[in-house]
C-alpha cells in the first residue's frame, strides 16, 4: 500500500512538474521603497478608478484591501478617534520612526498577554521635524494628478499581501539589514539571544562620529545602539558584522547551479547599503576606509567614477543589456524613494520604469524575454512614523524584544500571478528571503535568522503550471529614458537620523 501511495505521489510530482511552464523563476527582483504603511500610500484602492469603498474593511474577506479610510484610532482626540486629513507624495515633513517612535504608535498594553499586544492608538505621539501641520501623522497621501497610479495599477493587476509586516520595530538600517541577511544582530549567537542593532547612525558617547557613513567603514566614533531582551536600547556597537547573508547562500560554491547577486545603492556608504555592514563581504580597510573584499566588488553597484556604475540606475541598464543577476535588491536614491521631506514625487515612476523594462524584454534569456521567468518584489522598508490600524504579531521569546515591526504594503508581480490577487496570511521580511531560499533550491531557514522563524515563502502568489500572462505597461508620468537621462546627482534616500 505505502509502495502504490509513493508511485501514486510521484506521478502526481511529475504531472505537475510537466505541465509547468518553469520550473522556478530565474530572476528575483526585490525593489525596496521609503516609509510608508498601507492606510496612508494606498487609499486608492478604496475609491476613484482603481477601487470602491466595497474593496476595503479593516476585517476584510478574501477579496478585500485591509485598509481603513476613516476613524483612526487617536488617544489624544474626543472619542478616542480622528479622521484622516491628506498629504502630498513629496510633502514637507518627517516623521519619527525610531523605535522609540514605533513604542509610542504602538502603546503597548502595560500589563496582560505574554507577548504583550499593541493598542495601536498613540500615533499622536510620534515626533515630527520639517513643517510640521498639526497631528501630521493621522495623513494619507492624496493621488493628485495621478500620482500613485503606477502603484495602484500594480496592485489591481497582480498581487497584495493584507498583512506585510517589517520584521523590526524601528528604522531603515536594520530593516536593510534584515531584507538582505535576515537579522540586525552583530552574530548569529547574538540573534538567539535576541540582539539586535535597532538604530541608525549615532554617535559614540554622545560625541565625534558621524551618522553619513554606515557599515564597516565608518567613522571610529559612529555606532548603532542594539536593544536587548528585559535591558531595552541600552548599548551601542560599532555597526561592523559577522554573519552570513542571503548572499552568501546564493554564491555557496557547493551549489549545482551558480546563482549571482546584485544590491544597486545610490551611495557605498549609506545606511541602506546593507552589504557594507558585515566584514567578510565588505574587508574594510579599517574605520573611514573603504570595502576592499571581492563579494563586495562582484556584487555592489554604487557609483563610482572609476568603474562607471550608476549605482541605482545601473538596474535598469542591467536589465536592457540582459546582464540581470539572479536575485536583485534595488534601493532608490532620495529623488525615487517615497521617503518623506525628500522625494520629488517620481517614486511610483521609477519602480513602473522597472518592471517596464523587465516586462518589455524580448531579447534576453535566449530570446524568451525576461517577462516570463522573472518575480517582483515591491515592497517598503519601514512604516516611517504613518498611522496604521493593524497590530503586529510579537513574537515570543528572544526574539521578541525587537519583532514584528508594524505593516507594510506588498506586491507580488509575476506573469503567474492572478489579476488582483489579495493574500491574507502574514508575511515579514524573512518571508522574502524564504521566497527566494524556495525559488532556488537553497535551504529553507538556512540562515536560521527571520527566514527560519517566517512560516511563510509567497507560493501562494503564482502558479507556474498556469499559462503566463501577457505583460501590460504600467502607466507613469516619467520612463526609463528620463531615470537614465537624469543628470542631478544621487544621494541617500534621506539624511535620515531617526
Amino acid at each position: 500500500m505505502k509502495l502504490i501511495a509513493k508511485s501514486f505521489l510521484l506521478i502526481c510530482v511529475l504531472a505537475i512538474a510537466a505541465n509547468a511552464q518553469i520550473s522556478n523563476f530565474k530572476h528575483v527582483v526585490v525593489i525596496v521603497q521609503e516609509n510608508r504603511t498601507p492606510d496612508n500610500l494606498f487609499q486608492g484602492l478604496c475609491s476613484g478608478p482603481f477601487g470602491s469603498s466595497s474593496n476595503c474593511s479593516t476585517t476584510p474577506t478574501a477579496t478585500q484591501y485591509n485598509i481603513q479610510t476613516s476613524n483612526w484610532l487617536d488617544k489624544t482626540s474626543p472619542g478616542g478617534i480622528i479622521q484622516p486629513g491628506t498629504v502630498k507624495l513629496n510633502n514637507k515633513y518627517d516623521l519619527d520612526h525610531s523605535h522609540n517612535g514605533w513604542l509610542a504608535m504602538c502603546d503597548l498594553t502595560p500589563a496582560g498577554p505574554i507577548p504583550p499586544v499593541c493598542k495601536m492608538d498613540g500615533a499622536d505621539g510620534v515626533g515630527c521635524r520639517g513643517k510640521c501641520p498639526p497631528k501630521p501623522q493621522f495623513d494619507f497621501v492624496l493621488n493628485k494628478k495621478h500620482i500613485l497610479d503606477p502603484y495602484l495599477q500594480l496592485a489591481t493587476q497582480y498581487g497584495w499581501a493584507n498583512y506585510m509586516f517589517q520584521t523590526n520595530q524601528g528604522p531603515s538600517f536594520p530593516a536593510h539589514q534584515f531584507l538582505f541577511g535576515g537579522t540586525s544582530a552583530p552574530t548569529t549567537a547574538d540573534d538567539a539571544a535576541g540582539v539586535y542593532a535597532s538604530s541608525n547612525m549615532v554617535s559614540s558617547g554622545g560625541f565625534g562620529g558621524t551618522n553619513d557613513v554606515a557599515g564597516c567603514i565608518a567613522d571610529a566614533k559612529t555606532a548603532v545602539k542594539l536593544i536587548a531582551p528585559g535591558v531595552g536600547e541600552s548599548q551601542e556597537i560599532f555597526p561592523c558584522f559577522e554573519h552570513q547573508t542571503l548572499g552568501d547562500q546564493l554564491t555557496d560554491p557547493s551549489l549545482a547551479v551558480p546563482l549571482t547577486w546584485r544590491y544597486y545603492v545610490p551611495r557605498q556608504g549609506s545606511i541602506w547599503t546593507a552589504p557594507n555592514s558585515i566584514q567578510h563581504i565588505c574587508q574594510s580597510t579599517g574605520p573611514g576606509g573603504e570595502c576592499t573584499g571581492q563579494q563586495w566588488k562582484d556584487n555592489v553597484d554604487f557609483p563610482d567614477p572609476a568603474t562607471g556604475n550608476k549605482g541605482s540606475i545601473d538596474v535598469l541598464t542591467d536589465i536592457m543589456n540582459c546582464h540581470l543577476r539572479s536575485v536583485s535588491w534595488v534601493i532608490p536614491s532620495c529623488e525615487e524613494s517615497d521617503h518623506a521631506q525628500c522625494n520629488d514625487g517620481s517614486g511610483p515612476s521609477w519602480v513602473a520604469s522597472i518592471v517596464n523594462a523587465i516586462g518589455n524584454s524580448t531579447q534576453c534569456d535566449g530570446g524568451a524575454g525576461y517577462w516570463n521567468d522573472t518575480a517582483i518584489v515591491i515592497t517598503w522598508d519601514d512604516w516611517g512614523g504613518w498611522y496604521y490600524h493593524e497590530p503586529p504579531t510579537i513574537l515570543p521569546g528572544p526574539a521578541g524584544s525587537y519583532q514584528y515591526g508594524f505593516r507594510v504594503p506588498l506586491l507580488f508581480v509575476s506573469a503567474y500571478t492572478s489579476k488582483g490577487y489579495i493574500n491574507n496570511n502574514r508575511h515579514d521580511f524573512g518571508t522574502i528571503l524564504r521566497f527566494i531560499q524556495h525559488n532556488f533550491g537553497l535551504q529553507p531557514g538556512g540562515l536560521t535568522f527571520s527566514d527560519a522563524r517566517s512560516q511563510t515563502n509567497l507560493a501562494e502568489f503564482f502558479n507556474l503550471s498556469q499559462a503566463p500572462r501577457s505583460f501590460q505597461m504600467v502607466s507613469a508620468k516619467k520612463n526609463a529614458s528620463f531615470f537614465l537621462n537624469d543628470k542631478r546627482p544621487k544621494s541617500d534616500p534621506d539624511d535620515d537620523d531617526q
